[in-house]
């Protein structure tokens, strides 16, 4: 018999991107390590590029807290955009990579800022040149942008990201059992923490702490999604 399933009461919950909640690695060393000397950029225009998950928005995030910097998702820039550019003191523009359908509107962006003088940091998850431009004084600009890299997460980060993650949610969840989602699933935190809310919501309905048990079944679901067409 299957045990029984509790009506749940699912609370909003959002991840937390403050400085000391971001978990130093060699994957992020180098980027964690350019967003910390600003403002003594050796230029005012910065790229943090890694995969997906790897903590570009984190880093983003305290950058913008930091610089006071407006923030501008690549794929939504507008006009209004660049008018709030024109007046900023620092600006972060989040996955430039997938502005290529505004490339005049990213290419604009980025003068104003540097016209005005103003602090400017992408990220993106590769370098311009595999963005697939057909702006060529947009490539020739952000060519000229120093680039920080990062890694997807090793083994070690990976375990210290889902404690954090669990930890967030106030779950209790066995040393045991971190490690064994850490061997399997995909090095990205996008993921990790797609698996913990996963398996926050599944802890909730049994009414039960986490298992490797409820934990196999969550990655093999996960791992069914991501091969459906």
């Amino acid at each position: 018999m299957s045990p029984p399933r509790q009506l749940t009461f699912r609370w909003p919950h959002s991840p937390s991107f403050a400085r000391e909640d971001f978990l130093s690695a060699p994957s992020n060393f180098e980027a964690l390590a350019a967003v910390d000397q600003w403002p003594n950029w050796a230029s005012r225009m910065l790229m943090l590029v890694g995969p997906e998950g790897a903590g570009k928005s984190h880093l983003g995030a305290i950058w913008a807290r930091a610089a006071g910097a407006v923030c501008f998702a690549g794929k939504e820039l507008d006009e209004p955009s660049l008018q709030a550019c024109a007046k900023a003191s620092a600006v972060l523009i989040e996955d430039a990579d997938q502005a290529t359908g505004a490339e005049t509107m990213l290419f604009h962006l980025i003068n104003a800022a540097l016209q005005y003088n103003a602090w400017l940091l992408l990220t993106s998850r590769t370098a311009p040149d595999s963005w697939g431009l057909n702006t060529p004084d947009l490539l020739s600009r952000l060519r000229l942008a120093p680039v920080a890299r990062l890694a997807a997460p090793d083994i070690e980060l990976t375990e210290a990201v889902l404690f954090k993650l669990f930890s967030d949610r106030q779950l209790q969840v066995e040393p045991h059992v971190i490690a064994y989602i850490a061997l399997r699933i995909e090095r990205s935190l996008g993921a990790a923490r797609k698996l913990v809310a996963v398996l926050d919501n599944e802890a909730l309905t049994q009414g039960r702490r986490i298992t490797r048990t409820m934990a196999s079944a969550a990655l093999r679901e996960m791992a069914a999604e991501d091969e459906w067409p």
